[in-house]
């Protein structure tokens, strides 16, 4: 009891808080039915659970590196292209595998580059106009090889090869007979073209480690085994011309998987190319500008914006849907279902429960998928800093990252880890949120905002905090949402005021203000 009233004390804002949270909540439901509330929490749930997937990488990346990624709606939505597209098009997927592992390979000897440098000498005009140099040459490549990679993509403009129709032949089933497979022009040599991908992005890599050699001066180098950064490179080398080599059987071996493997498939292939672009982000990018807090919230702020307009350019200006796979997406016999088990034996994209005596059409993929899916990354995630020893360092280095390098771990290595995570959580939710909300080149702009005032809400470097901000934010959406339509019986007024849909993100916000407040840090964020 005294430990109690010791922590209610020190506490006592916190408490208060939540109290207050939680009779609002109560308040919120009275006047409604049992099932529209319930359903209307379901709801909220699941939009606090997309919320959650980008706010817990925005608040690892910010405990531990104090960088505030403002593209990451953008990484957000690039996930969700990425997920369509090997959902829809694996033939394309399979197509970009080489390229993009050769750019990756490149830039994977970038940690040899550093102790390379630091043994040589130039003279100060040489160190300054070599890289340079190398950077163009290296560019120059790379669009070269880039742009003339076989690769059997949609159009961004032309509509009977858009997305869209690309999606309506995936509802019928109807992609694999309408592909039309991407070769080699006639007299293109694919050792040129690879081979050119490979050169520049090494000397893109080489080019970026002498850039900041230059303004920061030759500094004493840690011996540095060459063994993992080739290692890294001959595996990423290896992988991508092995596609290659298997592209046309891998192809037809994709198209022969049923919707719901393609969909996993989706979910592993999108979250693992948001772990490559936050790792190739952090290391070409970020890692550069650490002591430039400034200049960081400039460069990701302008990387959104490019973002958006490769996703324009790719996969063109209009949105469109991405189909659920089958096991949430049939409507015949026997649907909707009564039960979980009627829902798996019968794919049904809905069940219908009794709540407090009234029936409740509960979708199976926004109600109970994506909110099992934020439930499991939530515990993911809190295992893996809590119970294991990268968790560890990461907690280590939120505390005092000099003393982690004091100790011999490598921690620019677990900055690279940490933001390829956080990146990857976001793609994550952009694939898991694509098949319930759809697809636009809008959505991470939106997201980003919702995650950031969830984050302010629950503490800025506060995992915890980043989970129950979501929950708040998507609880508050999705009532005020509700109260639209039944209205707000209050004082004064003849008829009940229904909310109109501005008021939807207004509201967050105003509820981010009268937190922030009472409790400056947020929630759970801690006191500095």
């Amino acid at each position: 009891m005294n430990n109690f009233l010791r922590s209610f004390g020190k506490n006592r804002t916190l408490f208060l808080t939540l109290i207050i949270l939680a009779l609002l909540f109560l308040l919120a439901i009275q006047g409604m039915t049992t099932r529209d509330w319930v359903v209307t929490v379901l709801r909220g749930l699941a939009v606090g659970s997309i919320t959650f997937l980008v706010a817990a990488g925005l608040s690892i990346i910010m405990g531990l590196m104090d960088v505030l990624n403002l593209a990451h709606g953008t990484l957000y939505m690039i996930g969700a292209y990425v997920g369509w597209s090997m959902y829809v098009r694996p033939d394309a997927m399979v197509d970009m595998a080489t390229p993009f592992g050769l750019l990756l390979a490149g830039f994977a000897l970038m940690p040899l580059w550093a102790p390379l440098l630091a043994r040589r000498s130039f003279s100060r005009n040489v160190a300054r106009i070599w890289p340079w140099a190398a950077l163009l040459l290296g560019l120059a490549l790379l669009i070269y090889g880039l742009t003339s990679a076989p690769v059997a993509v949609w159009s961004g403009s032309d509509y009977q090869n858009s997305p869209i129709v690309w999606t309506q032949f995936a509802e019928v089933g109807a992609v694999a007979q309408n592909v039309q497979p991407a070769t080699f022009q006639p007299g293109q040599s694919p050792v040129l073209i690879w081979g050119a991908i490979l050169l520049g992005s090494a000397l893109a890599g080489l080019a970026i480690v002498g850039l900041v050699q230059s303004r920061r001066g030759s500094e004493a180098q840690t011996r540095l085994s060459p063994a993992r950064p080739l290692a890294s490179f001959a595996i990423l080398a290896g992988l991508a011309l092995l596609l290659f080599l298997v592209n046309t059987p891998l192809t037809a071996f994709l198209f022969g998987l049923s919707t719901n493997i393609l969909f996993i498939l989706a979910i592993l292939v999108a979250a693992l190319v948001g772990v490559g672009l936050g790792s190739l982000m952090e290391a070409t990018l970020i890692r550069p500008l650490y002591a430039r807090a400034i200049y960081q919230i400039m460069l990701t702020f302008g990387l959104a914006f490019i973002g958006t307009e490769l996703v324009r350019t790719i996969w063109g200006r209009t949105g469109f849907t991405m189909p659920k796979p089958a096991l949430f997406a049939s409507t015949g016999d026997g649907c909707p279902a009564s039960s979980i088990a009627g829902w798996l034996q019968n794919n049904c994209s809905t069940i219908v429960w009794k709540i407090g005596g009234q029936n409740a059409l509960i979708r199976t993929y926004n109600e109970i998928f994506v909110i099992l899916v934020g439930l499991l990354v939530l515990i993911a995630v809190w295992l893996l800093l809590q119970r294991s020893r990268l968790g560890m360092i990461i907690r280590a280095g939120v505390q005092d990252s000099a003393m982690v390098e004091a100790l011999g771990i490598n921690v620019r290595r677990v900055f690279t880890l940490v933001f390829g995570l956080g990146v990857g959580l976001a793609a994550l939710g952009g694939v898991i949120a694509a098949p319930a909300g759809g697809l636009s080149d809008a959505m991470g702009a939106t997201l980003l905002l919702g995650s950031l005032i969830a984050l302010a809400i629950g503490g800025l470097t506060s995992y915890p905090g980043a989970a129950a901000g979501a929950i708040i934010v998507g609880l508050v959406q999705q009532f005020i949402i509700r109260f639209g339509q039944l209205g707000i019986n209050l004082p004064f007024l003849d008829e009940p005021w229904k909310p109109t849909p501005p008021i939807v993100p207004a509201s967050t916000i105003i509820l981010m203000i009268i937190v922030l407040l009472a409790l400056p840090q947020g929630l759970f964020g801690r006191k500095e």
